[in-house]
């Protein structure tokens, strides 16, 4: 999903506006991620999502974003992102990322999970790991005077250590007034490349993590101009997203409750 723009510092008032929407995305996707069992709808779990953005005076970011009709992307397995929700069960053993943006006052808050249903291989329980540690690395890569490039460079080092692949096309973004915008904040990168991170705005870190090849084949959803992925090699694959504040002095994780 992109529709880029360039990032802008936010007001003292813009910022605080951020922070009670992404601590709402927060309080919506571990609300949500209560109801991960086996034999749930991906589909139900999207309406339990919908449903509480609503409650607490939120609205869905993604219904009719480019057309997509769910208000979350529920990705399972070996799908990278976007997955679609629908009709199917979740089973035990499963991985299922659920990504939630809700938009409240005008501004957009961005945030992801994968998570593990029941007892799960010890290989997806491991992807999963290494796809959280890899977000956090990649926040910690984070300065004011810093670029786009320190956050992929550790990002993607960590991954191959561990022995999986990033996602290299797919990433990040600048997020705050519009659901998309600059930079774009990739899982892979050289130090002191890519964009220059900017003070007071907003982008998330989201690197997306595979089990096995960093290719992927994309699928079209009816009706819309967004896109969902899976692995080339149909391996599985994880993601975990913070939208993040840049300081002065450093960065604020928005998403969290």
């Amino acid at each position: 999903m992109s529709n880029s723009r360039k990032a802008v510092p936010l007001s003292k008032d813009e910022i605080i506006k951020m922070r009670t929407v992404c601590k709402m995305a927060a309080r919506v996707l571990n609300h949500t991620g209560k109801f991960v069992k086996p034999g749930i709808t991906t589909n139900e779990l999207d309406l339990i999502a919908d449903d509480f953005t609503k409650s607490i005076g939120g609205t869905s970011a993604c219904i009719g974003y480019g057309g997509y009709p769910k208000a979350t992307c529920i990705s399972v397995n070996e799908v990278v992102c976007h997955g679609l929700p629908s009709e199917y069960k979740v089973k035990e053993g499963d991985i299922l990322n659920i990504d939630v943006t809700v938009k409240k006052d005008g501004f957009f808050g961005d945030t992801s999970k994968t998570i593990m249903v029941g007892k799960v291989s010890d290989v997806a329980a491991d992807l999963v790991d290494a796809a959280y540690k890899a977000m956090m690395i990649g926040i910690e890569a984070v300065t004011p005077t810093g670029y786009t490039g320190d956050i992929g460079f550790e990002t993607n080092k960590f991954v191959t250590r561990r022995g999986y692949t990033t996602i290299k096309e797919i990433g990040g973004h600048g997020i705050g007034r519009v659901f998309h915008a600059d930079p774009f904040v990739p899982a892979f990168g050289k130090r002191g490349k890519g964009e220059k991170i900017i003070p007071w705005t907003c982008f998330t870190v989201e690197p997306m993590v595979n089990e096995g090849v960093d290719e992927f084949v994309e699928f079209d959803i009816p009706g819309s101009s967004i896109k969902y992925y899976k692995t080339a090699d149909m391996k599985l694959s994880a993601q975990f997203e913070h939208t993040l504040l840049i300081t002065d002095v450093g960065y604020e994780i928005l998403t969290v409750e």
